[in-house]
């Protein structure tokens, strides 16, 4: 964050059991740099059961995840992520 000379971290919350973990990072990052600050979003109801790991696993397995995703995300999922064959 410094190297980029940012003073705001924005992190999403999904649910409520997030804000424990991210309340935590965030307590840490302010005692190693106190400048940066941290905000915290809600996501929209409909995302809020996505998770990185679950994209990718129904990606692998063949799950239609195209409108899940913003686009960009996507085409990087079919260049990084082999499918499984199962």
């Amino acid at each position: 964050m410094r190297q980029q000379q940012s003073r705001i971290i924005i992190r999403g919350l999904r649910a409520l059991s997030d804000f424990e973990y991210e309340f935590q990072l965030a307590q840490m990052n302010r005692q190693l740099a106190p400048e940066i600050e941290t905000f915290f979003i809600v996501t929209d109801a409909k995302y809020s059961y996505l998770s990185s790991r679950a994209i990718k696993d129904a990606f692998q397995s063949g799950g239609a995840v195209r409108d899940m995703v913003p686009p960009g995300v996507y085409r990087r999922l079919r260049e990084r992520i082999p499918p499984r064959n199962l």
